[in-house]
């Protein structure tokens, strides 16, 4: 907490927010304190860069969002950030289901939600000049359908340097070939597979490495042991847990007798 107050030093105007939404108060930090990823952590893959195509949608509605569906379209919508989670500034788009659908499955949706994207708004898909609006975009939701996981709806969250958003992070568990509980034939349980965290834009991790290499039979990781920016906020008890190594599954138990 102390780091955040040092970071945020800026004057602000405080709106009767909630405690949560306090924290997320647009703030633009001094100059000489502009946030970087830091060497060890991870940091977005340039491989997956790319600006999502976006046009204006009139209205919404379960009749219009079919129809935008029908011609290849996701109905979604651009918010601005107020409270780290939702907003007003609310801007009504559409965006082409097979960029979506591309995205999210070479990423992955947990990974599809916790990177930043270029927003651009055209008058036409295909125009190159008509530019509504540019801006650096979270995907918040993604709805996909049940069946063929089809995108259905993607919601945005602006993100401009000076936002605090809340991110359900991904854990990327490392280390399981040389961990020694693992090594003994144990098992790992694994009870969170994100974590939430109030980030500033600029430094949103893609996802945190969770090293299992030291774990034994018995032993746990929580959320308070991960290591991240320390720009972050934790935004779970510190004693949650994460993952266990449990002792053999009973089904293993009863082929070794």
């Amino acid at each position: 907490m102390f780091l955040y107050r040092s970071l945020l030093t800026k004057a602000i105007h405080i709106r009767p927010y909630s405690q949560a939404a306090a924290l997320a108060l647009q703030v633009e930090p001094p100059e000489s304190q502009v946030l970087t990823y830091l060497e060890g952590f991870p940091r977005p893959d340039p491989k997956y860069a790319e600006t999502i195509l976006a046009i204006p949608r009139a209205s919404s509605g379960k009749n219009i969002s079919a129809k935008e569906r029908k011609v290849g379209r996701v109905p979604s919508i651009v918010f601005e950030q107020e409270d780290g989670q939702h907003g007003g500034n609310k801007r009504l788009v559409s965006v082409r289901t097979n960029q979506i659908r591309k995205l999210v499955n070479q990423l992955g949706r947990s990974f599809f939600l916790s990177r930043l994207f270029d927003l651009e708004v055209r008058s036409d898909f295909e125009s190159e000049t008509d530019l509504i609006e540019k801006v650096r975009v979270l995907p918040r939701l993604v709805h996909l359908h049940a069946g063929t996981d089809a995108p259905l709806n993607v919601t945005f969250i602006r993100a401009p340097s000076h936002a605090l958003l809340k991110v359900n992070v991904p854990l990327v568990f490392r280390g399981e070939d040389i961990s020694p509980g693992l090594r003994k034939g144990s098992y790992l349980n694994t009870i969170k597979r994100t974590a939430k965290f109030l980030c500033p834009a600029d430094v949103i991790p893609p996802y945190i490495d969770v090293d299992l290499s030291e774990l034994d039979v018995g032993e746990k990781l929580v959320v308070g042991d991960l290591k991240v920016h320390p720009a972050l906020m934790l935004l779970h008890p510190k004693e949650e847990p994460v993952c266990k190594i449990m002792g053999s599954r009973v089904s293993d138990q009863k082929k070794s007798k």
